[in-house]
């Protein structure tokens, strides 16, 4: 599955990442007792924003979605999600190189958080992320830009 690519999303694309979104976060969101599946879609639309966000498309197909939005001191990774079929064949990595690249060389610091107990937690550690905070539901990290 290396056949992969980013294009800039499009309000059109809302309603399949809100789809995607409450697949992709079913089991962590359960397992914290929080999943309301209706509650779920609307976060998801309720902070969509084209302008900062790039589709992940697989073979030409779409397979998931990421956020970068610029912020005071940061930009903050968001809406990272990949189809379950996409998942585990380095796509994910691949992206966030991709844009972990873009924020190094801009010199940008680059913040996110990830529900507490979730595999993604690994990936953003392996790619230079450590946590900063942490509540019952959510943990915060951060990266510096690498030199």
């Amino acid at each position: 599955m290396g056949d992969w690519e980013i294009r800039p999303a499009s309000p059109a694309d809302v309603e399949a990442v809100a789809e995607l979104r409450a697949v992709v976060l079913r089991d962590d969101l359960e397992r914290l007792g929080r999943y309301d599946p209706r509650r779920v879609r609307q976060r998801l639309r309720d902070g969509f924003d084209a302008a900062h966000t790039w589709v992940i498309e697989v073979g030409g197909a779409f397979a998931g979605c990421v956020a970068l939005r610029p912020a005071a001191d940061a930009h903050w990774l968001e809406h990272f999600y990949l189809a379950p079929d996409a998942q585990g064949a380095g796509i994910g990595s691949g992206v966030l190189r991709e844009l972990l690249g873009r924020c190094d060389r801009d010199g940008v610091r680059v913040r996110l958080n990830v529900l507490r107990g979730s595999a993604a937690q690994r990936l953003y550690e392996r790619h230079g992320f450590t946590v900063e905070t942490a509540d019952p539901v959510d943990v915060f990290m951060v990266r510096t830009p690498s030199t």
